[in-house]
């Protein structure tokens, strides 16, 4: 079993920045890859970005290329996510993910377990 714990969402303007942050617990040396996905009120828990645990290779949604950045810190077994030039449109709940037994992570079904969210809120 793998825990993860969000923290780092809040209120910001838009054109702001937030990072997210994700820690791992339990068997972090099981971990392959993980990611972040995010739900809007009223829509589908969609991929933002993953990271290749042991390489670090990323891969991102269109929605967030050039605006968002995913890093790892494999060490302190967490994952980031760096947000710059926010819009209202990213408002949405926050979710990591990872995979144990996969090397991308790009659609819901391919994550093996799920932190509790945070919440980020861009305001116009």
């Amino acid at each position: 079993q793998v825990q993860l714990v969000e923290s780092g969402g809040g209120l910001v303007q838009a054109g702001g920045s937030l990072r997210l942050s994700c820690a791992a617990s339990g068997r972090t040396s099981d971990i392959n890859v993980m990611g972040w996905f995010r739900q809007a009120p009223g829509k589908e828990r969609e991929f933002v970005a993953t990271i290749g645990w042991k390489y670090g290779i990323t891969v991102y949604a269109d929605s967030v290329k050039g605006r968002f950045t995913i890093s790892r810190d494999i060490a302190e077994n967490t994952v980031y996510l760096q947000m710059i030039n926010l819009k209202p449109e990213d408002t949405a709940i926050y979710y990591c993910a990872t995979s144990t037994g996969r090397r991308v992570i790009v659609t819901t079904g391919q994550a093996d377990y799920w932190g509790q969210g945070t919440q980020v809120t861009v305001s116009s």
